[in-house]
C-alpha cells in the first residue's frame, strides 16, 4: 500500500488521505477509515488515479456528498474516490447546463430557479450531488433526474470514458444501469431544462423545502429515505402503522417525524442502523406482509 500512496501522490491528483474516516464524509455521521481516501482535482486525476488503482488491482468505491449511504463501521477496503471540488464546474448555456459531479443538487436547483429555468424545483433540499443524484435517479415530488438528463459522461470500471444519453442510462425508480448491469461514475451532466415563470419557479422551490423542513429531520444525521416506496404505498406510512416511529436500537433511532427516515442521535454506529432496518423489515413483513427494500445503499467491510 505504501507504494500504491507514493505513486499517487507523485501524481498530485488533489487531496490524498490515509485511513481516513468516512463518517467526516457521510450525511450520516458513521464509518469507519478508507485505506485511501482521494479527492482528485479535474477529471483527468481520476483517470491518472484508476490508472494506478487498476494497475495495482484495488477494490475502489466513488462517493459525493455521502447521502444515501451507510459505510460500515469496519470501513473500506482499497481506495475512496471523493467527488467534491475538483469536478464542480457548472456552465449554463441558455437551458442547456453541463455541471460536474461534484456540483451541489440545492445549488443547482438555486442557480438554475435564479434563471427562469424549469424543471429541478424537486431537488429543492435535496443533500446530494449532481453524479450520485444521476447514478440512483434521485428525485422527490413526483419527478426525478431522468426527466431533465439529457447525457451523463461516465467513467467505467476498465477506464474508458463514455457519454450516455437518457436512454442508454435505462433509468427506473431511484436506480440506473450503473447499479444493475454496468458499474461506472458520472463525472458529470448535461441537462435539458425549460423556460417558466421565475417567481413561480422559485415558490414551487420554497414549497418543496418547506415540505422537507416541517416534515423530515435534517436537523439529524440521517441519509435520506431508507427504504424504496413500494407504490402506491409509501414506505414512512407502513413503518407508521406498524408503530415504529421513535424505536431506537442503541444510537439509531426511527425519526419520529417521519419513519422513512432513521436518525443518528449522536453515537450512532453502522450496525445500529442495519439492526434498525432489519427490525423494521420483519416487523413490516409480519404485520403486511409487504418485503420492504432499502433505498440506503450500505457499503464497507462485514464483521
Amino acid at each position: 500500500m505504501d507504494k500504491v500512496i507514493k505513486q499517487l501522490s507523485e501524481m498530485q491528483i488533489g487531496k490524498l488521505l490515509e485511513k481516513e474516516p468516512l463518517a467526516n464524509h457521510t450525511t450520516m455521521k458513521i464509518g469507519g477509515p478508507a485505506d485511501i481516501f482521494i479527492e482528485p482535482s479535474s477529471v483527468e486525476s481520476i483517470e491518472k488515479a484508476m490508472k494506478v488503482i487498476k494497475e495495482n488491482n484495488l477494490p475502489w468505491r466513488v462517493i459525493g456528498r455521502g447521502s444515501n449511504l451507510l459505510v460500515s463501521d469496519e470501513g473500506i477496503d482499497g481506495v475512496v474516490l471523493k467527488l467534491a471540488k475538483g469536478l464542480d464546474h457548472l456552465n449554463i448555456n441558455g437551458t442547456e447546463v453541463t455541471a460536474g459531479a461534484g456540483v451541489s443538487l440545492v445549488n443547482l436547483s438555486v442557480q438554475i430557479s435564479k434563471k427562469g429555468y424549469a424543471g429541478l424545483e424537486f431537488a429543492s433540499g435535496i443533500p446530494g450531488s449532481v453524479g450520485g443524484a444521476v447514478y440512483m435517479n434521485a428525485g422527490a415530488h413526483g419527478s426525478d433526474m431522468s426527466a431533465i438528463l439529457r447525457e451523463a459522461h461516465v467513467l467505467f470500471e476498465d477506464g474508458t470514458l463514455s457519454w450516455l444519453s437518457k436512454e442508454e442510462m435505462e433509468f427506473s425508480y431511484r436506480t440506473s444501469l450503473l447499479q444493475k448491469k454496468k458499474s461506472g461514475i458520472v463525472l458529470e451532466a448535461i441537462f435539458q431544462f425549460k423556460e417558466g415563470n421565475r417567481s413561480e419557479i422559485v415558490e414551487r422551490m420554497q414549497n418543496n423545502k418547506n415540505y422537507r423542513k416541517d416534515t423530515q429531520p435534517y436537523n439529524l444525521p440521517c441519509a435520506g429515505s431508507i427504504f424504496r416506496n413500494p407504490l402506491p404505498i409509501h414506505a414512512g406510512k407502513l413503518v407508521e402503522d406498524a408503530g415504529l416511529k421513535g424505536h431506537s436500537i442503541g444510537g439509531a433511532q426511527i425519526s419520529p417525524m417521519h419513519g422513512n427516515f432513521i436518525v443518528n442521535t449522536g453515537e450512532g454506529s453502522a450496525a445500529d442502523v442495519q439492526a434498525l432496518i432489519q427490525h423494521v423489515k420483519d416487523t413490516v413483513y409480519s404485520k403486511f406482509e409487504i418485503d420492504l427494500e432499502t433505498e440506503v445503499e450500505f457499503i464497507g467491510r462485514q464483521q
